[in-house]
């Protein structure tokens, strides 16, 4: 399984961003794709999940209504839509695919990472 994650860039507060991630390879259905960030200094952080199954998406606290994912089988790619973005959003953000069928937040659990791509939100 590969992982291609672009889109980030460099806004102001309250701007928007959308990053995409495309997978290649060997995806199942009950795969969990997510989006991580990492701040510098700081460990990486759980930001988003989706099941490739279908269900509701799962979010950080710090970024519920704010940010959506959302996926586009066709192009087997999972979007990240960050809205209202805050300067303490700016990381590097990393796509994931988790073969287990419910998320799980912890980036230990994830079984494949895309490159990150760095959004960064000035004020």
């Amino acid at each position: 399984v590969q992982l291609q994650a672009s889109g980030g860039g460099l806004v102001q507060a309250g701007d928007s961003l959308r990053l995409s991630c495309a997978a290649s390879g060997r995806i199942f259905n009950y795969y969990v794709m997510g989006w991580f960030r990492q701040a510098p200094g700081k460990e990486r952080e759980f930001v988003a999940a989706i099941r490739l199954s279908g269900g509701s998406p799962e979010y950080a606290d710090s970024v519920e209504g704010r940010f959506t994912i959302s996926r586009e089988d066709a192009k087997n790619t999972v979007y990240l839509q960050m809205d209202s973005l805050k300067p303490e959003d700016t990381a590097v953000y990393y796509c994931a695919a988790d073969r287990s069928s419910n998320p799980r937040r912890d980036y230990h659990d994830m079984d494949y990472w895309g490159k990150g791509t760095l959004v960064t939100v000035s004020s």
